[in-house]
């Protein structure tokens, strides 16, 4: 036991045990930190991933949109209540 209480006198002990202290626990790039900035890391490539298959499903739907005329004229009267003149609009809301 008396041997370890030497190696704690030691000057270069302390300041390796300190400096691991801070390093680990009290500096602004500890672990805990890091672990955070890695769970956030991969929350966003989760996201990037699901915006690029999003990406291509509306590229995909827009190429088909302007190649077919009858089926751009579709999606503009449903989604946008676009109208001939001729026609009258009525929407329904269903409750």
């Amino acid at each position: 036991m008396g041997k370890y209480l030497n190696y704690t006198k030691n000057f270069y002990f302390i300041f390796t045990v300190l400096f691991v202290v801070w390093m680990v626990f009290i500096d602004t790039n500890d672990i805990v930190s890091h672990f955070k900035l890695r769970a956030k890391l991969r929350e966003l490539e989760k996201q990037k991933e699901f915006y690029q298959e999003r990406k291509e499903k509306v590229t995909a739907e827009r190429e088909e949109l302007m190649s077919n005329y009858e089926l751009l004229e579709k999606f503009a009267r449903e989604r946008y209540l676009m109208k001939r003149k001729t026609e009258d609009l009525y929407v329904i809301i269903e409750e």
